[in-house]
């Protein structure tokens, strides 16, 4: 019999996967264009850094009994992989240089702190856990809350136009969710102070925008202005822990 963790575990797993695939209709726009047009491919380069550590944070030598951590992340870096290449695929000679230069980077961090973690021992202990989990899962931690605060600019374009279409509720609300969920995964059973410390916060930075957006949506006019160089389409990625 599945215990209260793990459900929870499968149920961030399916909420997470749905913000992994959040982005499709914007990919399925650059197919249709043959053309990237301004979007940016940074969220997605920096989700692919975010799932490798969670990945790594995950595997039995670094933090035993966190299988549904790998599976949602792994799945996670396959999808985003998939992003990338479809940009990389249609995006002009001096995107497709920038895309590489960045993902060459991160490959490469990624690299340096498996070979650096990997050299502390596994006996020596920090607030009872090993030092090795503790240092990856500050690392994790440190681009969770990079990641979960990067949609609260978004509060910004919805405060200055009074308009949430920059902001869709589905997403917002799938975000809150998200981090609501990881939080209580964190805290059934094994206390994982790392998943729930980044996701703690992202469950705060998405009640905000839920906040914000039933305050726009139902006090204030629009003013009915886009942003210049801002697609109206353009999902912005969270995290997943």
């Amino acid at each position: 019999m599945l215990g209260a963790r793990t459900i929870v575990g499968i149920v961030g797993n399916i909420i997470s996967c749905a913000l992994f695939l959040s982005p499709i209709p914007t990919f399925r726009k650059i197919f249709k264009k043959k053309d990237v047009e301004s979007f940016d491919p940074k969220p997605y380069l920096a989700t692919v850094l975010n799932c490798l550590f969670w990945v790594y944070y995950g595997m039995p030598f670094v933090n035993p009994n966190s299988l549904l951590v790998i599976t949602i992340n792994g799945v996670g870096l396959v999808i985003e992989l998939i992003y990338l290449c479809i940009f990389f695929w249609y995006a002009p000679p001096k995107g497709r240089k920038r895309v590489l230069k960045y993902f060459i980077g991160e490959v490469a961090l990624f690299a340096l702190v498996v070979i650096v973690t990997m050299l502390i021992p596994e006996h020596k202990m920090v607030i009872n856990r090993p030092m090795r989990a503790v240092v990856v899962g500050v690392i994790c931690d440190v681009f969770n809350v990079i990641m979960y605060s990067s949609p609260l600019f978004i509060v910004r374009d919805v405060i200055r136009t009074k308009s949430v279409k920059y902001m869709p509720f589905l997403l917002s609300a799938t975000n809150f969710a998200n981090g609501v969920c990881w939080t209580a995964y964190a805290c059934i059973g094994q206390w994982d102070y790392f998943i729930l410390i980044s996701n703690g916060l992202g469950s705060i930075a998405g009640f905000v925008q839920l906040v914000v957006w039933f305050f726009i949506r139902f006090t204030t006019t629009p003013k009915d202005k886009d942003l210049p160089g801002k697609p109206t389409n353009e999902v912005q990625l969270s995290n997943v822990a």
